[in-house]
């Protein structure tokens, strides 16, 4: 008995020696380690503006030492306002569609793909619902223009050749929800298909031969073998995404409807709430916007993880 736990004493010794291995691991990840460093934790001393009256004094760690305290008083004006009950509906609203539309609509379109026999038409599919992922808000509001302006855009020029009158698309607010959520899922489908149709691709194709020598059709093989095994993907998806619902994306809310005052009500969000608000308030404000948002996402990432946690605990982040 001695001998063996004096083997197993040396055993573990051995394990806590530092090896070659070790070394490499370590390299490896420090380009990683360093760009958390400089972009996610040594940012965050800047979270101190949200309780400051932010000014200038010499450069910036001078002037957030010196600014002196407001307290709470920067989150004052993001619920004191008119508007915060519109602000808010819209954010959490337009996000709860993205969500739900942002994983049913892919996960559809991966396994309509994988279902397809010619390898080659899948991937031109695929390339051409990822491509507008890289285009830039800026440029969809360009094209947006061209199809609604109404004097020479396409869609009142269809109009008027068909015998209607033309409309006013950046006066009509009641077209706009249903424009933006189609264009928010435009852009972001393909990425969420490349992410699904991967999972799909590292089934055991062995699955799908048993299936096929009991008689299940490609609906049967979907619901009973392709769904279940992207269940975790899924749950994942959802629960990362569930961090962004109180943040909207500027670019599709401000620059796609040219920041129209007619459409204010299906347009005002938090995002630009705070680039508005930047005209004739403070860092300190815009900073306290940012936290606000940073720190509802967590708590609602966290809590999302613990309810799936409940119901299905081989599913969960952590």
């Amino acid at each position: 008995m001695r001998n063996k736990s004096a083997a197993a004493g040396r055993q573990g010794r051995k394990k806590k020696r530092w090896t070659r291995d070790d070394s490499e691991l370590t390299f490896l990840a420090l380009p990683t380690m360093v760009w958390y460093l400089l972009f996610s934790f040594l940012p965050m001393f800047g979270v101190i503006i949200a309780f400051k009256d932010f000014r200038i004094h010499g450069n910036f760690v001078q002037s957030v030492i010196t600014s002196r305290w407001a307290g709470l008083k920067n989150f004052k004006y993001l619920f004191a306002s008119k508007d915060t009950v519109t602000m808010l509906r819209n954010t959490l609203g337009y996000n709860i569609v993205f969500i739900v539309l942002g994983i049913v609509v892919p996960v559809i379109l991966a396994v309509m793909i994988n279902q397809l026999h010619s390898r080659r038409l899948g991937k031109v599919y695929q390339t051409a619902m990822f491509m507008p992922y890289f285009l830039s808000w800026v440029v969809v509001a360009v094209f947006v223009w061209a199809f609604l302006s109404y004097d020479k855009g396409v869609a009142n020029q269809l109009l008027a050749a068909s015998g209607h009158a033309p409309v006013n698309w950046y006066m009509e607010k009641k077209y706009w929800p249903g424009l933006l959520i189609f264009l928010q899922l435009w852009k972001s489908i393909g990425y969420g298909m490349v992410i699904y149709l991967a999972s799909i691709t590292n089934i055991d194709p062995t699955y799908y031969e048993a299936a096929v020598m009991d008689g299940a059709t490609k609906w049967q093989q979907t619901k009973y073998i392709t769904l279940p095994m992207m269940k975790t993907v899924i749950v994942i998806m959802f629960i990362l995404n569930m961090g962004g619902i109180f943040r909207s994306d500027f670019g599709l809310f401000y620059q796609v409807p040219h920041d129209s005052n007619a459409l204010f009500d299906v347009t005002y969000t938090i995002d630009v709430m705070v680039y508005k608000s930047l005209k004739s308030s403070t860092v300190g404000m815009a900073s306290a916007s940012a936290l606000f948002q940073s720190v509802m996402g967590c708590a609602m990432v966290l809590a999302t993880n613990a309810i799936v946690k409940r119901i299905d605990p081989d599913n969960a982040m952590i």
